[in-house]
């Protein structure tokens, strides 16, 4: 079984109930186990800032599979969920990304393992932090990450019952 960690967010619609169904959809998905989940945060959006506020989390899962199966069933799921890809970083019902696997790494024409953003996003890294505090990504504590990004004290933990390292076994 190969871990991987997921990055999700929303900005349209319920929020927290559309995060909440890709959880419960993705502990569905033959051949993936969700081990953890992280508190929910809202967010201000990042790369196109003038749409509303996400609420994001983080997903553990081990899976049987490869990391572009877990992907596909990903999109899957945000297809299952209404998400319609209009423009690059614009609001979404659902966004579900890998974002860090410490069993794969790959660079294809469809996934970059580690993400090529995952290092300079505090709506990824907060969250990830809560599920493997003791993360290392590219060579760094991911705490060291967290330090040098100036937006991380815009995130504010909007559903901590839902979260921390809550099992979905």
């Amino acid at each position: 079984m190969a871990k991987f960690y997921l990055s999700i967010g929303a900005n349209l619609g319920d929020r927290l109930a559309t995060l909440r169904q890709a959880v419960r959809l993705l502990a569905d998905t033959p051949g993936v186990t969700v081990t953890a989940v992280s508190p929910f945060y809202e967010t201000p959006p990042w790369g196109k800032t003038d749409q509303p506020a996400f609420i994001n989390g983080a997903v553990a899962v081990e899976t049987e599979g490869s990391g572009q199966e877990l992907l596909d069933a990903c999109l899957a799921i945000e297809r299952r969920l209404g998400r319609v890809r209009r423009e690059k970083w614009g609001a979404r019902t659902i966004d579900i990304d890998l974002v860090y696997s410490p069993d794969e790494a790959c660079e294809t024409e469809t996934l970059i393992l580690p993400h090529p953003y995952l290092t300079q996003r505090a709506f990824v890294l907060v969250p990830l932090r809560d599920l493997a505090p003791d993360l290392i990504l590219c060579g760094r504590p991911i705490g060291d990450w967290l330090d040098r990004l100036p937006d991380t004290d815009s995130i504010r933990k909007k559903d901590s019952n839902y979260g921390k390292n809550t099992h979905c076994r």
